[in-house]
């Protein structure tokens, strides 16, 4: 018989600049406390074990998606998306969100994207020094995106710092939350006058418009679909790739290894993902008394779904400290689980293969300077990571 008790509580800030830089001995002491642990700073439910979070993930009707934000300004902005609405209508935004990500039709992108990551890393090799951030981790995924999308003019100039202050208002009412509201706002108001026209010709984003134009979506909803690309699709995969180039700068031999075996390349991304988790925290909103691991959850509750804690389960996880491309831990949970498991993640993996796969081709070794993190509410990235060296293949 499971006996039901309060969770364990510890007045700490999942969101205060020294969890932020480095939040995995946080992340430590939350699950040894507990599955479900309760921050009154906060006012939020952490979720800290894999299984704890991949079990709520999966019940959207006890879980809402209705704020995945932590303050109320930017769960009422985002109302009636994709990324903050649950099925049925989750379901019918996400199909025309998909319907370009699928594998089939990613397949079609696949050389176009392979090449140009080999090209940019190409070039970067033979200068021999670079900043890995800026040069790559920024540049490549803005180009794809941009590209496959179709922004021009001022959107495509806007991308990356529209994407960044997208995610980092989802974060409580801080002083990063208020200083990037109005930068979000810049975002929204583009994706709500944003027209047909405005995109390229054969675009995706054309084509959500399309879908607009003969109902497979609610009229004017083209809009907040195209936000999401820009909004949860560039700065997670700008971290993403910043920190390809660090752990492989960190581990020289497990860059070895796939130069040795070019197939353990998604093994390595998964690894990479699992390792540094992209996304700090992610709400969810509970619809009604729950108990889970234990615990009662109160209806009207917040809970902060805290990704790389789980990814770091050693529960879940043999040695999980230790980064080993050879694992490939295929059911890490840096693209969530269930219903709103990243849409995006079929493009975020063939970019992140992409990369991968191009240095190991072409770089023996990366010597590297110490790498710059600024506090992000919700974004885990590198904000400056200079490459002193190439030692080419």
């Amino acid at each position: 018989m499971t006996t039901i008790s309060a969770p364990p509580s510890i007045d700490l800030d999942l969101f205060a600049d020294e969890v932020l830089l480095d939040p995995y001995p946080t992340y430590a002491q939350l699950r040894d406390l507990g599955g479900v642990v309760h921050l009154p700073i906060n006012d939020v439910y952490a979720l800290t074990r894999y299984d704890v979070v991949r079990d709520v993930l999966a019940d959207w009707e006890s879980f809402s998606s209705r704020s995945i934000g932590f303050n109320p300004m930017v769960n009422e902005a985002l109302t009636g998306t994709s990324l903050a609405s649950d099925p049925p209508i989750h379901s019918q935004l996400r199909a025309t969100l998909t319907e370009n990500l699928s594998p089939r039709a990613l397949r079609g992108l696949k050389d176009q994207i392979e090449k140009k990551a080999d090209a940019l890393v190409a070039d970067l090799v033979r200068q021999g020094s670079f900043e890995a951030i800026d040069a790559l981790a920024r540049a490549f995924p803005l180009e794809v995106v941009a590209d496959l999308i179709g922004f021009t003019g001022s959107a495509r100039a806007n991308m990356l710092r529209w994407g960044q202050a997208a995610m980092e208002v989802i974060g409580p009412m801080n002083a990063r939350t208020a200083e990037n509201f109005p930068i979000a706002g810049e975002l929204y108001g583009w994706c709500s006058q944003v027209t047909a026209a405005d995109l390229a010709p054969g675009s995706v984003g054309r084509g959500i418009f399309d879908a607009q134009e003969r109902g497979a979506i609610p009229a004017g909803t083209a809009g907040h679909i195209i936000h999401q690309y820009l909004g949860a699709g560039i700065d997670t995969t700008v971290a993403a790739i910043g920190n390809i180039v660090a752990l492989f700068a960190r581990h020289p031999d497990q860059l070895a290894l796939v130069r040795a075996d070019p197939s353990l390349v998604p093994a390595a991304f998964n690894e990479v993902l699992r390792f540094w988790a992209p996304v700090h925290a992610w709400g969810r909103y509970v619809t009604r008394e729950t108990e889970i691991d234990g615990v009662v959850l109160p209806e009207g509750a917040q809970v902060a779904i805290l990704f790389g804690a789980g990814n770091r389960d050693p529960r879940h996880f043999a040695d999980p400290d230790t980064f080993l491309v050879e694992r490939n831990p295929v059911d890490h949970l840096a693209f969530g689980y269930g219903p709103h498991g990243c849409a995006g993640q079929g493009l975020a993996r063939l970019e992140g293969h992409s990369i991968i796969a191009a240095l190991a081709r072409r770089v023996a070794r990366l010597d590297v300077g110490p790498e710059r993190r600024v506090p992000s509410n919700i974004t885990r990235s590198i904000d400056a990571l200079p490459v002193l060296e190439v030692v080419p293949e």
